[in-house]
């Protein structure tokens, strides 16, 4: 499990020129699943996205979670965090998991994340979608179960 974790100042996704989630500051992660992942694996991803200390502090450090500066998550599913480029031009998407496995598991963690008391956005699976927003920072994080846990 994969989820690409950035500090925004606003954030939208879009479908078909409607919005589906916008957030005014906080957290935009893209979720990439394979078919490996289970729910304790979501779970303890989540626990470390929530737990991160990456806003800063009126001294400028970064030692700020997500609930102490009042944030927002925007959760947008992302087979393509999974891209294996290492033969030819064109990614293989094989790793990322089944589309209906990944749905599940995302669906999980939208409903995981709101059970922890998080303000939660999303995307629309499987949607063509139009993701837009400000990196604060820029402060990117990726954090990937494989290396994690």
């Amino acid at each position: 499990m994969k989820f690409l974790i950035q500090i925004a100042s606003n954030a939208s996704v879009t479908v078909k020129e409607q919005t589906v989630g916008a957030i005014p500051f906080g957290y935009v992660v893209l979720i990439g699943v394979e078919d490996a992942d289970t729910r304790e694996t979501a779970d303890k991803m989540i626990k470390k996205m929530l737990g991160l200390r990456i806003f800063k502090d009126e001294n400028g450090k970064t030692n700020l979670s997500l609930d102490q500066v009042d944030g927002s998550l925007l959760l947008v599913s992302q087979f393509t965090l999974y891209a294996d480029c290492r033969k030819g031009n064109r990614p293989s998407f094989t790793k990322s998991g089944s589309a209906e496995y990944a749905e599940e598991m995302y669906d999980y963690i939208v409903e995981t994340c709101r059970k922890a008391g998080a303000d939660v956005q999303t995307g629309m699976f499987g949607a063509e979608m139009k993701v837009s927003f400000t990196n604060e920072g820029p402060f990117t994080v990726m954090l990937d179960s494989a290396e994690l846990f």
